[in-house]
Parts: structure tokens; sequence; C-alpha cells
């Protein structure tokens, strides 16, 4: 296949195997099945830890989906989309798109650039002021939020949404966990973050209380009295060290604490080569902010890294004229192409001058006669065979400081009962906490992930916490979880809901006003792949990708610029159209146009709505497929006549 034309075949060398034969039921181009329409969830949005109605945000930015009166699109696609995911310019930056991964252009010439398209959205909508609507009714019910990362503040607009009240009990001294925290201020500018934060406390009926840690400044039997439920989202905010001999010396220390102190503005320069231990995240984080820091030679003992780290030095301002371009070193126990992080936050950090040493695993720390870390021995690994083995003599690698950047874990000291042996919380599907009746999680205390895991979660535990406070019972949870495109509600936008059904007897059902015809609902239950698509229909697009900065060795020390601009309206209408809509229609027209019986036809226009765009007349089909072969998306089946 050409890398620029590509071509559809439906089936492969060595396909020799006929169909079911009990789906193999044409006989003279004639069948007893018609088409009917089913809507399935994409593999963009399953991927998708938030859920997001992907697929239906981008039909609005590519104009399929039109907003009603003069509301802009922009903000008609503001509001689908964070439906599920209340940070669009902040994902847009630094969420590694999962879902980027899971859609199905990949098989034809690269995936659509959500992340790009989502951030163009949040910034239009920073920059035009837009606001959360505010509930329609109050519930009188009040939730304790232990925590203000991402998760907390989700849960605290999801809530809102429903009536409830919120109180966020964050035991730091602003709100924003992992990305005020722990992500580099370049990567989440925090204007931007602080926008995001404050759109979300706008709704009124949020309180916060910041410097306040559960179990030391409130306990949680307090908090079990004075409010209705509780959702845990404390995190995970205590990196762990380096756990080999002499891994506890002052200058060797965790990634949690190396981010944190850059982050409040105190670490502002190294003494000498750093080493960074990981393959994830956040040791890319921290080598990239190892380069653009620098370096200062022959520090005194308060001005070193060590010393701010524990509080008992710091660094002047004056001296950062003096940096140079830092010496830093990424060892990883692994093959790096096996490092779990972002391949393009690889890339950068290689690009900005970080060296990669792999396939070298961490023995002991060397230290000198004050007790500091002098050295790392490490012992070159093989894992050729699927095992790490020995691969050559131990060596030691000369540095000013260590870096352990391979996990994370939670802090319950003055908290009985909560977490595991593990230092997590245990939940079930509904993320009601397991044994705990009227606790909720979410986040990285249930297993570090992603941001928008997190924010998945949280969407997850308000629907329960909700349900718990209706005295609900908490039923178990859909098979495909998800913010999924809900036609009834875009007729009843579209003032064209169904008529109330009378429940009795009535023929002529197929022209009936109480019923939406020939349409099944299965996002909850199905996921459609490319198999099902006929993909035969798309040319090939390049993909509008975001100008990238080029920030290399050379200008990297203090650069804190992001490494992307964002896209340009047109730029993002354009990405959008890339969407191939898997298991919807697009409106492409083909099933209009190859039907030889003309059976099927375009709904009226004051009739349409996103879903609805074509009907059948099944006096004139004869079942052929034709139609279902020849559309793009897989959103029709023929199935009615015999389902």
């Amino acid at each position: 296949m050409s890398d620029t034309d590509p071509t559809y075949r439906r089936y492969s060398d060595g396909d020799n195997e006929p169909y079911d034969w009990n789906s193999d039921v044409i006989n003279q181009g004639e069948s007893y099945l018609c088409p009917t329409y089913i809507q399935r969830t994409p593999p963009c949005q399953n991927a998708c830890p938030s859920g997001h109605d992907i697929r239906g945000w981008l039909s609005i930015v590519r104009g399929l989906d039109k907003p009603q009166a003069d509301k802009p699109w922009q903000q008609y696609a503001f509001e689908r989309m964070t439906q599920a995911n209340p940070f669009p310019s902040i994902m847009g930056r630094v969420c590694p798109a999962p879902c980027q991964g899971g859609c199905n252009r990949n098989s034809l010439d690269g995936f659509v650039g959500i992340n790009s398209i989502e951030q163009y959205i949040g910034d239009w909508a920073r920059e035009n002021n837009l606001a959360f609507d505010k509930p329609e009714a109050e519930s009188g019910k009040r939730v304790a939020i232990i925590g203000g990362g991402p998760a907390g503040l989700a849960a605290a607009l999801f809530l809102r949404r429903l009536g409830h009240n919120s109180t966020i009990f964050e035991a730091h001294d602003a709100l924003g966990g992992q990305m005020v925290f722990g992500i580099p201020g370049y990567r989440i500018p925090r204007d931007v973050l602080e926008d995001e934060i404050q759109r979300i406390l706008d709704l009124g009926g949020i309180e916060v209380q910041l410097n306040t840690r559960v179990g030391d400044n409130v306990k949680v039997e307090t908090l079990e009295h004075d409010y209705d439920a509780i959702f845990w989202s404390v995190g995970t905010v205590i990196g762990k060290l380096l756990r080999v001999e002499g891994g506890e010396a002052p200058n060797c220390i965790d990634g949690m604490t190396f981010l944190r102190s850059f982050n409040d503005g105190s670490l502002k320069y190294l003494d000498g080569r750093i080493l960074v231990i990981g393959g994830g995240d956040t040791a890319m984080d921290v080598a990239a902010v190892a380069k653009r820091i620098g370096e200062v030679a022959e520090l005194d003992h308060p001005e070193r890294p060590e010393a701010v780290f524990d509080g008992s030095g710091s660094q002047p301002e004056d001296r950062a004229a003096l940096r140079t371009d830092s010496d830093c070193w990424l060892v990883y126990r692994r093959p790096i192409e096996k490092a779990p992080c972002t391949k393009h936050e690889l890339e950068a950090c290689i690009t900005e001058g970080v060296e990669i040493h792999d396939s070298l695993a961490p023995l002991e720390v060397i230290l000198d006669e004050q007790g500091r870390a002098s050295a790392l021995k490490v012992q070159p690994v093989d894992w050729s065979s699927g095992k790490m083995e020995p691969n050559g003599e131990p060596f030691e690698i000369e540095c000013a400081l260590i870096v352990a950047a391979t996990g994370q874990t939670g802090d319950y000291d003055g908290i009985d009962g909560i977490a595991n042996e593990w230092n997590q919380i245990d939940a079930d599907r509904t993320m009601q906490v397991k044994g705990k009746q009227g606790h909720f999680v979410a986040g990285d205390a249930i297993d570090p992930h992603l941001l928008t895991t997190a924010i998945g979660q949280a969407s997850v535990a308000v629907q329960g916490i909700d349900k718990y406070l209706s005295g609900v019972s908490l039923d178990d949870r859909p098979k495909v979880e998800g913010h999924h495109f809900d036609l009834l509600q875009e007729l009843d936008e579209k003032s064209l809901s169904p008529d109330e059904y009378n429940h009795g007897s009535t023929w002529g059902t197929s022209s009936a006003k109480w019923s939406v015809h020939n349409f099944e609902n299965r996002a909850e239950a199905d996921v459609i792949n490319t198999n099902a698509l006929y993909t035969g229909h798309f040319d090939y697009e390049k993909v509008n990708a975001r100008e990238e900065i080029d920030i290399n060795v050379s200008n990297v020390l203090g650069s804190m610029i992001e490494r992307f601009n964002g896209l340009t309206q047109d730029s993002a209408v354009s990405e959008a159209k890339r969407c191939m809509s898997c298991g919807f229609c697009f409106e492409c027209d083909n099933c209009v146009i190859y039907c030889p019986q003309d059976a099927v036809t375009r709904v009226k226009k004051d009739e349409r709505v996103m879903g609805r765009y074509v009907e059948t007349d099944y006096a004139k089909c004869v079942g052929c497929h034709i139609c279902k072969e020849v559309c793009p998306t897989g959103y029709i089946e023929m199935g009615l006549g015999q389902y």
C-alpha cells in the first residue's frame, strides 16, 4: 500500500474461508434483511480514560453538528467536551493521548490530532471567558473532597452540576495537585491552569480549605459526621527513593521532591552531573527541567540542591547568571525503547541534550567522606532472554545529584482503615471504597496513572455518589464506559422529541411519531474497529500538526516556553474533518447514491439531526446489502427482519 494513496481491500492475502452460512443470505442480489442504523463507540473514546465523546465534538468542529441560534461552534464544542473533562487547555497540552493510539485512522495515514484540537477549543474558551452553566436545582447535600488535584476538582464540578455542594480539603497552599506541583510550568502554563481551576470554582457551592490535611487538621470521623459522603482524591504525593545501599544520601532524592522544588521556585540551578533514574514521564520531566536550569560550579553547602530540598538553604537569584549547560544522564534498567514514557517527551529530552544510558541496573550509591553521593554503581544488563541478566562488569558513574523517578505512593499518616498494604485505596467498579459505605475514590490513590484517568474515575465516582445520596442502589457499570452521544437528547435540543407513547395497540408503527425508528444504541456494549469500516472512501490527508518550537541543546538553558504553538481555527477545522466518524453517520450520501432501489433517502431538513440523516423505505428495500458495503463509518447493519 502506498504511503500517500491508501487502497481498500476487503480480503487479505490467504483469505479463503467462506462467511458464516447463517449470515450469507443474499440470493440473486436480494435478501430478507434490511438496514438498521447502529451507534457504536469509536475506539478513540474507548481508549480515553475520561470517556470523551470525541467523535461528537469533532463533528461539531467540522461543521456537521451545528449549534442552535447564534452560539459559536467553539462554544458548542467546549460544552460537549467538558461534559467529560473540565481541563481542555491543559489536557490538549500534556495528555499523552491514548485516544490517538486507538484511532482507526492509524490503519490509513495516521491518527487524527485530537489533542491539538482539544487545546484549540480550550484556549478559545479562555480567550472568550466561557463559563460553566450553574445547576438548575439544589440538592441540599454536601460532599467532602479530600485532595484538590485533577480528580478532586473534576469531582467538585460534576457534583455541582447535580446540585450538590462540596468542600475541598487540600493539604498544600494551592489547588491543582500534580498539575501544579508535579508537571513543569513550561508544559502547563500557570495562567492556563489557574483559569481552568477558577472556572470550576466560579460555579459556587464549592468551598476550599487550603493547608488543611485530613488526618492532622481535621479528622475523618468529623467529615463522616458533617458531610453526606466523602470523596478521596489524595493522589500519590510521596516519591519513592532509590532502594539500593547508600540511597539515603542527602543528594539522592525522589522525582516528586525535585519537581516540587522547581515548581515552587526554590530550585534554580544544579551543581554538577545529575543522574535521573527511571523511564516514565516523571523521569522525562526531571531530565528536561535539569537541562533548563543548568548548573553553577563550586556551590557552598547552603546553595546546593540538597539544602534546597530539606529547607536548610536557598539559592540566590543572582547566581543564576553564572549557569552553564547541565550534564544530565538518564539511567534506565531496560532498553530505552521499552520505557513507558510518552515517545515525544523522550525524543525532546534527547534533542535537548539529555544523555540516555539504558540497560543499566543501579547497584549501590557510592558515598564520599561527608556521606554525600559521589557516584552510582551500575550493572550492565541484557534482556534478550526476557529476563534481566548481567552483561559485563559493574562500573561507577560519577555524579553530584541522583534523582529516583521510579514511582510514587500515598500519604496516609494519621488516617486509619482506608489504605491497603500497598498504600493504595481499593475500589469497586462504581469507585466506592471497598468496605466503606459512603466513601468514594478516584485518581492515583487507586493506582498511579494519567491525569485523564483520574478525571474519568471522578466522573464514575460522582455518578455513584449521586445514587448513594438518592438512596438508589449502585448498579454495575456498563461494559464500555464513557460520555456517549444521546440521540434522544439531541432530538430534544432541536425540539424534535418523539411523541409520548400511548401504550395501546397501534397499526403502522413504521411511521408512528412516538418512536425513533430503525436505530439502536450499542455504545455501552460495542466498540467499532477498522474491519467494520469501508476505508476505501477516505483519501490520504496529511495531519495538520501543531508547530513545534526548535528547542535544542544550544538554546534549552533558561528556556521556559512551551514546545508547541496551538492550531489556528482553519487548521483545527481541517484536522477535525480527518475524523472517520467510526460507528456513526457523517452524512457522506454513499448509501443514498448507491442504493439501486432509491429506498434510502435523506431525512427532511427540518427533521434532521446528527444520527438521523437518512431513512429507509422498506417497501422499496430488497436487502441487497449495498448500503452496508459502502458505508464508510460502519453505521449500517443488515439486521431488520432478523433480530
